[in-house]
């Protein structure tokens, strides 16, 4: 059998790889440019590009998959005969070369040296051991960038240098100034920008504002608020800029995290709840209003509403928008992933969020715009107003294949607890605007319906006009300082005196890790929140036995069971001599004082060799073992 030329293995490559079609054609989209050929140069590709990195090189490479976006992974080919001996050096040499010219617009490109029968692989200009002699798609070799595991204490650690540095080394003293200046790098790099070392102050800051700009352009058609992130991004003043080596050190950390965000290995919400969370461990006390709900809770409260890919999710206290990143992460995956046609649909079309601090609003929007999309549905309004609920109640979706266009279907929330914040206004006024028989699940502190209760202010109004089916007490170390549980209401239907079933989650298998927060280290909360949706739905929490049925005339909450009485011979001795001296008028102050001082100050003590003590009083002894 005669051995393939150079051309045949070219474009058997090209096939195998998916840089052509099966008709030998390259494969361009708005994504990507690939092919293969001996006719095109890399400033043919630049030009095509966009870029002026490849500016005067000639040189024409055997195969590309280049991507629009910088921070992508590129692909070079170079391709022998089935005759060549893939070890010589000269060989290895070519690839570099391309490697080489490509790293000055990418800082990940996977090189690949094939004959048809042997295959080198690279990974910038490292060797990497390749898993057959036979080609992968490209996905495998872009994926070789992806790490394999992901280290939680990384992410804490790479945050905490970025907020120190930010504080320190910058001078950003606000805190909420210091994470959406981050967030919108990370948007800046994940949307495509190029964050050099070396690069001054002046044009670092200026490549993120117009990579932000460009991000928003197509969006703020829909949503001119969007216009707030560039605005409050611009707003954060540094104390100092000339600081080199902290910018740099800035850059390279932003890089890493946002290559963990694009992890396989984890949904990318994972990675930013930990970011967000730990910025907020920083928070004073007078910038606590804000409380950021911990990943955990998002995905258990998504599971008890039972969020499917069908519906329409509004968080009307979004906050940076942890609730409304679960349900698109979830109800993406459910529809098969990121490249279904249905996924572009919910990110458009399912998500609702309001926010009424404008820092924390641009925050939200950086946080919808690192997962691609959804930002163009959140709006900065205050939600205890008229003007949220009418923005609430003119929600109305056409979903493909469904008959009838939709309104927001459930609710996932945890409102700012105190009521200088409105608490209960905005969980009144959510109720009020959303459609009759729609699920909403509010974190809310443990007594606080009961407490607006005894005011008449609230309690009483909410339960007239809409039902509270469930609450679950979460573990008492959620928050700092303040219990809570998830209250669980369905819309525009009163109480009527229905009673509300309750539940106690106590545990929730998290364990603080010194300087990085509650972590679910021994990977236990998985298997806890199998059981206590499964308790929930079917009514029956035989493990733990903490169901109980509430008359909501007596209690708005989840009662914890009194401790059993007990008493032990000391109580009884005490109160028996406690009523003796009250029938002879001792006074029992008094006599204390008196036989403290007769022990300490006249009396004999000694001690012996079995170490017990003996005291010797006018009256005789005691011996005290």
């Amino acid at each position: 059998m005669a051995l393939r030329t150079e051309d045949q293995v070219r474009n058997q490559a090209g096939i195998s790889l998916g840089f052509i079609d099966g008709n030998g054609d390259n494969v361009e989209t708005t994504e990507f440019l690939s092919g293969v050929g001996q006719l095109t140069t890399f400033i043919q590709l630049g030009n095509k590009l966009g870029t002026t990195d490849f500016a005067g090189i000639s040189d024409k490479p055997d195969g590309w998959f280049l991507p629009y976006n910088p921070n992508g992974v590129a692909i070079v080919l170079e391709t022998k005969s089935e005759k060549e001996d893939l070890s010589k050096k000269k060989w290895e040499k070519e690839l570099v070369k391309n490697i080489e010219i490509l790293q000055k617009h990418y800082s990940k490109v996977a090189g690949i040296l094939y004959n048809g029968k042997d295959c080198r692989v690279f990974m910038n200009l490292d060797e990497v051991p390749s898993p057959s002699s036979t080609l992968q798609r490209l996905d495998y070799y872009t994926h070789l960038f992806l790490p394999d595991t992901i280290d939680k204490g990384r992410i804490y650690e790479l945050t905490k240098k970025i907020n120190n540095c930010l504080h320190k080394e910058f001078g950003v003293k606000n805190l909420n100034h210091r994470m959406i200046f981050t967030a919108c790098a990370l948007v800046a790099v994940k949307e495509g920008a190029i964050l050099h070392k070396g690069t001054d102050y002046s044009l670092f800051h200026q490549t993120i504002l117009n990579q932000l700009s460009k991000s928003l352009k197509e969006a703020k058609k829909q949503n001119e608020k969007l216009d707030l992130l560039c605005e409050v991004y611009s707003e954060i003043k540094m104390n100092t800029t000339n600081n080199q080596s902290a910018i740099d050190n800035f850059i390279d950390w932003v890089n890493e995290i946002s290559d963990l965000i694009n992890s396989d290995k984890w949904n990318g919400e994972d990675v930013m709840a930990i970011f967000f969370n730990e910025f907020n461990r920083y928070k004073g006390k007078s910038e606590r209003g804000q409380v950021f709900t911990p990943d955990h809770i998002t995905s258990f409260m998504y599971r008890l509403l039972n969020v499917t890919q069908s519906d329409v999710i509004l968080d009307a206290a979004c906050g940076s928008g942890a609730f409304l990143v679960k349900s698109m992460c979830n109800m993406v995956k459910e529809a098969g992933g990121i490249n279904t046609k249905k996924a572009t649909e919910i990110k458009a079309k399912q998500l609702y969020g309001i926010e009424f601090d404008r820092e924390i609003y641009a925050l939200a929007c950086a946080n919808m715009l690192i997962h691609k999309d959804g930002k163009t549905n959140l709006e900065q309004l205050d939600s205890r107003t008229e003007d949220a609920s009418k923005w609430i109640r003119s929600i109305s979706v056409k979903l493909e294949e469904e008959p009838q266009a939709k309104s927001i279907t459930k609710v996932l929330m945890n409102p700012p607890f105190e009521r200088a914040y409105g608490c209960m206004t905005i969980v009144k006024n959510v109720l009020d605007s959303v459609p009759v028989g729609t699920m909403c699940a509010f974190i809310l502190p443990d007594k606080k319906l009961e407490k607006d209760l005894t005011d008449k202010k609230y309690g009483n109004k909410v339960l007239k006009e809409h039902t509270l089916t469930t609450i679950v007490k979460l573990p008492e170390k959620i928050f700092t300082g303040v219990t809570t549980s998830i209250f669980v209401f369905e819309s525009g239907k009163p109480q009527n005196g229905k009673n509300i079933i309750g539940y106690y989650i106590e545990e929730d298998g998290l364990e603080t890790v010194k300087n990085q927060g509650r972590q679910d280290i021994r990977n236990k909360w998985g298997a806890i929140e199998d059981y206590w949706i499964k308790a929930i739905y079917d009514g029956n929490d035989s493990k733990y036995n903490t169901r109980q049925i509430i008359n909501p005339s007596e209690h708005l909450s989840y009662q914890m069971p009194e401790k059993p009485f007990e008493i032990c011979e000391e109580d009884f001795l005490k109160t028996m001599m406690d009523y003796e001296m009250f029938k002879r008028g001792i006074d029992v102050k008094v006599f204390g004082d008196g036989l403290l001082k007769k022990i300490v100050y006249a009396s004999d003590v000694v001690e012996n060799e079995n170490q017990s003590i003996t005291v010797t009083l006018k009256g005789g002894t005691v011996d005290d073992k």
